[in-house]
């Protein structure tokens, strides 16, 4: 069984990383798009498909922190 779940969408990995889904590492190995990779966890993938289905209610505040974090992240130097 695959121990990673990764995206691209940097929608999803927002979601994810505020319903607390362990966020591994940001795979910049392509220079035009940068990839999420999280921990395999329990209800994961269900977790992707309420994003999908619009079925996910969020703190809002919450979700724009993590979002914002994720972007400053995505334009650092590590």
């Amino acid at each position: 069984m695959n121990q990673n779940f990764s995206t691209y969408d940097l929608g999803l990995a927002t979601v994810l990383l505020t319903l607390e889904y362990k966020l591994l590492k940001l795979d910049k190995t392509n220079p035009k798009k940068v990839r999420f990779v999280f921990k395999q966890e329990k209800n994961i993938e269900q977790a992707m498909l309420n994003y999908w289905e619009d079925k996910i209610n969020l703190p809002a505040q919450k979700l724009f922190n993590n979002q914002k974090m994720l972007k400053n992240r995505i334009y650092s130097d590590e």
